[in-house]
């Protein structure tokens, strides 16, 4: 791609509608933990510095933001419950929408991929099910600590988790987001519902697919009471196992749960495709664009997309928006870099999780001269 505008071949970089919405391209940013919120878990200048260098993507995806105290499962990740995290936002939202640009903010509970060091008062953390994930690291304020066997949630607490969801919506809806998506992916705590694998309930959220898809309707349900469908998407991951996470026929259970959907007329659904930053093929899958049309709105794809796998999906209509996450760490002008076809920087892993303006907005756009 060193030679020729991506541009000039692709419908990658043309405006698309997305609910109320019309995005500048097809090319999304990825949610990103960045660790770099207060240990109150609130947001400030730099985190608007960040997200405004990458405003150029049609969408922005917030970084995974804790719905409540509870919800936390890393240090200094952003939540959005209080005052102080909403007036955080704001310099975000404001930041972002100066550049032109459209961000959706990602609403997160981790379920049992936490640690009693990050919950309020030493509590263990909750889950479907008391099953412990296997070889699973919680990131504290002391470092990295193994995860223990969660405390099983008793059928009258989830009406206040779903209530938490509503109240993380409408506080989303005050910092000025353009939207939110409902983090039900990567093993935490809405897929633990949704997997035969972690849930062992014998109430009416566990068992049959339509009862480990209720807690998921349910928070769909609350938070477009508070947005509307047509600004809320949701994530999902039916082939990772990511957080130890699995089930033993996902193809029935995510084409149940995707049908369901339907009737809340989302904005979209943001699939990742295979194991989670790895395998985007794993044993045992099935064919994820029986979900694409199986789902009415659009449909985003994700997981280790290359600008030639993106130019290809959009070629045979795979997907309608294509994410794009660790690339953007380093390169904030990444929709340009794609687009022009110039090299992209390496980002250092070293500073993912840590480093505060360093791997975080120092990352420099390319001059004219460069490109």
């Amino acid at each position: 791609m060193s030679q020729t505008r991506a541009d000039q071949r692709s419908d990658l970089f043309d405006p698309v509608e997305l609910g109320p919405y019309r995005l500048a391209n097809r090319i999304a940013m990825a949610p990103l933990t960045r660790s770099r919120a207060t240990d109150e878990g609130v947001p400030g200048e730099l985190q608007a510095i960040h997200y405004a260098q990458r405003a150029s993507a049609g969408l922005i995806i917030s970084e995974a933001t804790n719905i409540s105290p509870q919800g936390k499962g890393y240090i200094r990740t952003p939540g959005i419950w209080s005052p102080e995290q909403v007036a955080g936002w704001k310099l975000t939202t404001k930041a972002v929408h100066d550049k032109g640009g459209r961000i959706f903010l990602q609403l997160w509970h981790v379920g049992r991929i936490s640690h009693p060091d990050l919950q309020p008062g030493g509590q263990l953390p909750v889950a479907p099910s008391a099953v412990a994930p296997e070889n699973q690291q919680a990131y504290t304020a002391e470092g990295f600590k193994p995860i223990g066997t969660p405390r099983a949630l008793e059928t009258d607490e989830i009406a206040g988790i779903v209530a938490d969801y509503a109240h993380a919506a409408k506080c989303a809806l005050e910092a000025g987001f353009d939207g939110v998506e409902i983090h039900a992916a990567n093993g935490y705590l809405l897929q633990q519902f949704l997997s035969d694998k972690t849930n062992k309930r014998t109430d009416q959220y566990g068992g049959s697919i339509e009862n480990r898809t209720r807690i998921v309707r349910e928070v769909v349900d609350a938070v477009t009471k508070v947005w509307g469908g047509d600004r809320v998407g949701i994530r999902i991951s039916p082939l990772t196992k990511f957080g130890d996470i699995g089930d033993s026929n996902p193809e029935p259970l995510y084409l149940s749960l995707v049908e369901e959907l339907n009737a809340y007329n989302l904005a979209y659904l943001h699939v990742i495709e295979g194991d989670t930053g790895g395998d985007r093929n794993p044993p045992g899958g099935f064919d994820l664009q029986k979900l694409h049309r199986a789902f009415n709105g659009l449909f985003m794809a994700n997981n280790n997309y290359t600008l030639e796998l993106a130019i290809k999906a959009r070629e045979e209509n795979l997907a309608d928006i294509i994410c794009f996450g660790r690339p953007f760490i380093s390169n904030p002008d990444l929709v340009e870099r794609l687009r022009s076809g110039a090299p992209l920087a390496e980002a250092d892993p070293n500073t993912f999780y840590a480093g505060e303006e360093r791997g975080y907005t120092d990352y420099p756009a390319l001059t004219p001269t460069s490109a």
